[in-house]
């Protein structure tokens, strides 16, 4: 096998798995192989293949990392793009009303959630909407998030 379709095909495969991942680590490792494939293709040996190949990708890895870095909440989680925020739930009972801790029906199952604002107590029947996410544990309020 030629080397510079052993490269595309790995280069491929990666963006495949990270379509999957949505991670963009694994975006940066499929360019680096094909920046190999580039290399390969213009006669380049093994050795320069595989520099040209690990240095793109440990600049596109760095890249990415300072991105995740500077795209993090001032809280410390990852959630600023959580896709479930200001979607609408239905309380269906409480499980610790005293601490705040209800379940909800939420996209025909039944979730943990904890309201955001201690004082709000809404009977079970009521529309809160989802806040963010702390685990496995949904964060909802009264009111719909601001934008």
């Amino acid at each position: 096998m030629d080397q510079w379709l052993f490269w595309t095909i790995a280069g491929a495969v990666l963006v495949i798995i990270e379509l999957v991942t949505g991670t963009f680590y694994l975006l940066v490792l499929g360019v680096g192989a094909f920046a190999a494939a580039l290399a390969a293709s213009m006669g380049a040996n093994m050795l320069v293949q595989a520099v040209i190949g690990c240095g793109v990708a440990l600049l596109g890895a760095y890249l990415v990392h300072n991105w995740h870095v500077a795209n993090k909440k001032s809280d410390g989680s990852a959630q600023s793009n959580f896709l479930d925020r200001g979607q609408p739930v239905v309380l269906d009972g409480w499980t610790n009303e005293n601490a705040g801790i209800a379940r909800v029906k939420y996209r025909g199952a039944l979730w943990d959630a904890r309201l955001t604002v201690a004082a709000e107590r809404p009977t079970p029947g009521s529309t809160l909407y989802i806040e963010g996410q702390d685990g496995q544990l949904l964060l909802v309020a009264a009111a719909p998030p601001r934008q």
